[in-house]
């Protein structure tokens, strides 16, 4: 079954509104083993829209819409897809009754633009909206499947996960199966040159690189029959990359850098206190998202000037970067009264021969192991957002390999 994801709103276009729905149908989609092959998204306009659906028709055995089931005279979705199916409206009375007893229980008014909301295309399976006044549907018309969902994520999911999967659950002779193998240290063309045989010849499973700023993901999956059949043929695959890029490839489980090193700490019953400087907190706060109940961090400061170091950590500066970091990790480690100290120190601004703007980091790491630092090497500074990503993504995988003993 070959699918295609139509989302409709203006505001998409717009960028008012970021389409998170797109992902989340294509990730769900793909562990049911339905293709996805086109991302479309349409404007409220009638001529526009109905162009988009036949289009999707005429290529896709699965059409998943989201938006366009409100009550407004722009939301018309559900009376686009109809007539490209040939399909009347007809009145469903029980959900007609549903919303007046729900407008009555707030005692409000009942707009007569709602009753649109309570027609669908002949035929449809109803998919209840527990969450919302759109009800979807689901329609299977000459070889075609369509499935209509609201825009709002939080009712797309909830529709999604209670009905519209179980639905075509029943449909697919097939699954999915993936494993996110997420590697830090290779670069994605280091990496495509000594993965290139796997990546070029991969049918079943498939390996598929994501890169982003600080790291590479290696998606590889497989499709069979059941779960444990596509693991049998994922598993290996995994193991041939693990032995390829070692210690860089950090998890195969886990969602996230932090993640793997929150683990570390509990495991190991370490705490863990941060000063920084030149990221403004944002290791702290990346490491506070996994660590919400501070199980292992402990403290985390920000320290921008001379005079916050001293009132805070009675740290001077010095003019060596590698020992002023040191200095800062041994001072917040003693202040804290944790197992481990972490600074990521001041940048140290440089350019090329280009005349580039670049810069470095100094990190620093005092605790049960002694005490040790690195120089990030040298970047771009222009996109300092970019920037303090990849610094702290660099002092996560420094404490990872500090807590497994690893060659740093």
């Amino acid at each position: 079954m070959n699918c295609e994801i139509l989302c409709v709103g203006s505001e998409l276009l717009l960028g008012s509104v970021v389409n998170t729905n797109a992902a989340f149908l294509s990730q769900e989609l793909s562990t049911l083993g339905i293709n996805v092959y086109h991302h479309s998204v349409v404007g409220d306009n009638p001529d526009r829209l109905k162009d988009a659906v036949a289009i999707a028709l005429s290529r896709s055995d699965l059409v998943i819409t989201t938006g366009g089931l409100g009550p407004t005279y722009d939301d018309l979705t559900k009376e686009t897809v109809a007539e490209a199916l040939g399909l009347k409206m007809v009145l469903h009375q029980d959900i007609l009754n549903n919303m007046l007893i729900a407008f009555r229980h707030y005692g409000k008014d009942f707009p007569k633009n709602n009753v649109k909301q309570a027609y669908f295309p002949q035929g449809s399976t109803i998919l209840p909206n527990d969450w919302g006044s759109a009800p979807s549907c689901a329609i299977e018309h000459q070889g075609k499947t369509v499935i209509m969902l609201p825009g709002p994520p939080s009712e797309t999911k909830n529709i999604w996960n209670k009905y519209a999967k179980a639905y075509l659950e029943k449909k697919s002779d097939s699954v999915l199966f993936s494993v996110f193998c997420r590697i830090y240290g290779i670069g994605e063309s280091a990496l495509e040159e000594r993965l290139a045989d796997l990546l070029k010849n991969s049918l079943n499973p498939t390996v598929a690189p994501y890169a982003s700023a600080s790291e590479v993901v290696l998606r590889v999956t497989a499709k069979a029959k059941t779960v444990d059949e596509a693991r049998a043929l994922v598993m290996p695959v995994v193991e041939q990359i693990r032995t390829e890029v070692g210690d860089c490839l950090y998890t195969t489980e886990k969602n996230s850098m932090a993640e793997v090193v929150f683990d570390l700490l509990k495991e190991k019953n370490l705490t863990l206190a941060v000063a920084e400087d030149s990221t403004c907190g944002l290791f702290t706060t990346k490491f506070g998202d996994i660590d919400k109940e501070a199980q292992a961090l402990y403290s985390g400061c920000v320290l921008l000037n001379a005079q916050a170091r001293q009132n805070l950590l009675k740290v001077d500066n010095q003019a060596d970067e590698a020992a002023d970091a040191a200095a800062l990790a041994a001072a917040i480690k003693e202040h804290s009264g944790c197992s481990l100290g972490l600074a990521i120190g001041k940048m140290h601004e440089l350019t090329d021969e280009a005349g580039t703007p670049l810069a470095t980091v100094q990190i620093a790491l005092d605790g049960p192991y002694g005490t040790k630092t690195i120089q990030t090497p040298p970047r771009r500074r222009n996109d300092r957002a970019n920037f303090d990503v990849i610094t702290v993504t660099r002092a996560l995988d420094f404490l990872r390999r500090y807590l497994l003993n690893i060659q740093l």
